[in-house]
């Protein structure tokens, strides 16, 4: 009787492990092929959402979404759209809704269908140099290859500051009288500007779109308010950045944290 038992519960421990190790290998997987590679790697400009096309700007600035990683980051012309993303097997794709900045801008339309199509987006496909989301059997939103730009040589130059993040107080607020730049030197590695107050200099390094900067030295002038102190802290933790035509974001993680334009 006891070994007639002992067998029975044997063959359900096989029974359930057999069971939990099918529904294991049928879960989709996140996968790694030359199609997500090339998905990964570039920066796609939007150019149709919902059967709708979309200028070449938006706001004075192209609309586009770009991969790193597991993370996306996008731009309809006003606020960035950050979250997570994960790349499935059969060209199957899940995204998570992320923090956003909280701007106003003229042109809203376009950022709205983007930020939806975004969300209920739930395979793609790659057909050279397009990129288009699809939500079951359509198309919401298609996207054109951005030729790459030589990764550090985009930086070079002086770019003003149009948005941060973090600090309760408005921009404007923050910045009343002069908002901060940086100039990036490619030769030297060195960064220099003004904090909106100071003038500063320091160092800086790159990897692909990774980006550190170096302690950052300036002037010591007394001035009025917290924008400077938020500027500096904020550059401190930057590890990450992008640049698409004449806008450079610097990121933390997956949030951008600091946006600029090229003077």
């Amino acid at each position: 009787m006891k070994l007639n038992q002992i067998l029975v519960m044997a063959t359900l421990i096989v029974g359930l492990s057999s069971c939990s190790v099918f529904k294991k290998n049928t879960d989709h997987k996140n996968v790694s092929t030359t199609e997500t590679m090339q998905l990964t790697g570039n920066k796609w400009q939007l150019i149709e959402v919902d059967g709708k096309a979309v200028a070449e700007k938006v706001n004075g600035r192209t609309p586009y979404i770009a991969f790193m990683d597991s993370t996306y980051s996008a731009n309809a012309g006003c606020n960035m759209l950050n979250g997570g993303v994960t790349l499935l097997d059969n060209n199957k794709i899940k995204f998570s809704q992320g923090i956003s900045t909280m701007m106003a801008c003229p042109e809203f339309e376009i950022e709205q269908a983007l930020s939806k199509v975004i969300i209920n987006a739930d395979n793609y496909k790659l057909d050279g140099t397009l990129f288009m989301l699809n939500q079951g059997n359509k198309t919401v939103a298609k996207f054109r290859l951005i030729p790459a730009e030589t990764t550090e040589q985009s930086l070079s130059g002086t770019w003003e500051l149009d948005y941060i993040s973090g600090p309760r107080i408005a921009f404007a607020g923050l910045y009343p009288n002069t908002k901060p730049t940086i100039t990036f030197d490619i030769d030297t590695k060195k960064v220099s500007g003004n904090g909106s107050c100071n003038a500063y200099n320091g160092t800086f390094k790159t990897e692909n779109n990774h980006i550190s900067f170096g302690p950052v030295a300036s002037t010591k002038m007394a001035c009025e308010g917290s924008g400077e102190d938020v500027y500096f802290n904020t550059l401190g933790k930057i590890n990450t950045y992008s640049v698409s035509g004449n806008t450079l974001t610097l990121i933390v993680g997956d949030i951008s944290m600091m946006r600029f334009h090229k003077k």
